[in-house]
């Protein structure tokens, strides 16, 4: 919790599996009043977040989601506000969702909409997940404190499992959770045991309800002993230790610097021989250069026709050349220009389910590259490197001939 800069006065932390196994628990564990109501600011598809909606549309909760304007992505404004600020009474209001950046696209989030959730009755809470775990320092939880606090270990510690996820919940809010009697119980739980001990270092435990934890701990501060037990299961965390070293603001400021080359690098590819209208290599989704994005940059790759290469193929070619990129969906766009929205939308009709179409939800497939606290600019540069390499009109089939010629038994790219 002090890696975290949260107060133990203040929070009861749960451990959990992953971001999934959180975004359900709490789905689950909150005490939705009559027509209750979901709202979540997310623009891509997410996992966890449909597992949390359908969660909350089995307890009778209506889904609400903020929309974003093409082509930067910035949040619809007034429509949001409308939606937080309605006219219904406000103890029937339900849980606000809230990322501070997108993890997808970068796109930062103002501190506002959480502070005016809070003003008009919402329970807030904010999925920090992609911070990295040494930018928790910058969250001012002192100032807003939201009654749930979700943030990610993956990739940080062991191999496999290569991570675990922290559930931070209010100690003041716990009247908004179910009571333990009437609470479905919630797999994906897990405790962290010492590296003496002949076990995995994460580890089922007996399923709990939330209500339960916050329970347990309140006892266990109350008990004389605890901090002589604490002193005895300490956990050494020399990868965040090595990021103190370093500093806070150094890290900060290098994600940011780097980040913002590449984003500017990819916007400088452009096909060679191509008349003055000529077609970008790189398409970036989102804000482009801007000091306050977050680490992740959502692109896609166009070769000299103008057509898009598919984010899967991107994806698994740069696997291949030791680049760790992925993909995802964005959604909940609203386009200005029709016709830029039939472009855009066309393009992304083949991909589409029939039932997505009729709902007007189909989304942008695109790749998505995200930078940690221990990347460097030899990293980015790599990336950099790799996608020019796309101006090349044959490179998709050039590595399609070489991995035959490699005998390779599948040559699916």
């Amino acid at each position: 919790m002090a890696f975290m800069n949260i107060s133990e006065a203040d929070y009861t932390l749960v451990f959990i599996a992953n971001e999934v196994s959180a975004f359900k628990l709490v789905a689950e564990s909150f005490q939705f009043q009559s027509n209750g109501e979901l709202l979540t600011v997310y623009d891509h598809r997410s996992e966890a977040l449909d597992a949390m909606m359908e969660a909350c549309k089995a307890q009778g909760a209506h889904i609400l989601s903020a929309e974003f304007c093409w082509p930067r992505l910035g949040i619809k404004y007034k429509k949001l506000k409308k939606m937080i600020m309605s006219k219904r009474d406000k103890r029937k209001r339900g849980l606000f969702v809230f990322p501070l950046h997108s993890r997808v696209t970068g796109a930062p989030y103002s501190y506002v909409w959480m502070s005016l959730a809070q003003e008009n009755g919402w329970h807030v809470l904010v999925d920090a997940c992609a911070f990295a775990p040494k930018e928790m320092d910058t969250l001012g939880l002192t100032m807003f404190k939201p009654d749930f606090l979700i943030c990610s270990f993956h990739k940080v510690y062991g191999e496999n499992p290569s991570g675990f996820g922290c559930l931070f919940v209010k100690k003041s809010s716990v009247s908004a959770i179910k009571d333990s009697a009437n609470n479905p119980t919630s797999l994906g739980i897990i405790s962290l045991l010492p590296a003496f001990r002949q076990t995995q270092d994460l580890q089922e435990i007996e399923v709990v309800s939330v209500s339960e934890i916050v329970e347990l701990q309140t006892s266990l501060e109350s008990t004389p002993s605890r901090r002589g037990l604490s002193s005895v299961n300490e956990i050494e965390c020399k990868g965040l230790e090595h990021a103190d070293s370093v500093g806070l603001i150094q890290i900060s400021c290098r994600a940011k610097y780097l980040i913002n080359w590449l984003v500017n690098a990819m916007m400088s590819l452009q096909h060679p021989h191509h008349p003055q209208t000529g077609i970008s290599l790189i398409r970036i989704y989102g804000p482009n250069i801007n000091a306050h994005r977050g680490p992740a940059v959502a692109f896609n790759v166009f070769d000299w026709k103008g057509e898009k290469v598919d984010p899967l193929i991107v994806q698994k070619l740069a696997d291949r050349n030791n680049i760790s990129l992925s993909s995802a969906v964005l959604q909940k766009i609203r386009f200005f220009d029709k016709n830029e929205e039939e472009r855009e939308m066309g393009i992304e009709s083949r991909v589409c389910e029939v039932k997505e179409r009729e709902r007007n939800e189909c989304g942008i497939s695109v790749v998505t590259a995200a930078l940690g606290f221990l990347t460097n600019f030899e990293d980015v540069y790599r990336l950099w490197a790799f996608l020019s390499r796309f101006l090349d009109a044959d490179f998709v089939e050039k590595e399609r001939w070489r991995y035959m010629a490699l005998n390779q038994t599948t040559i699916d790219i």
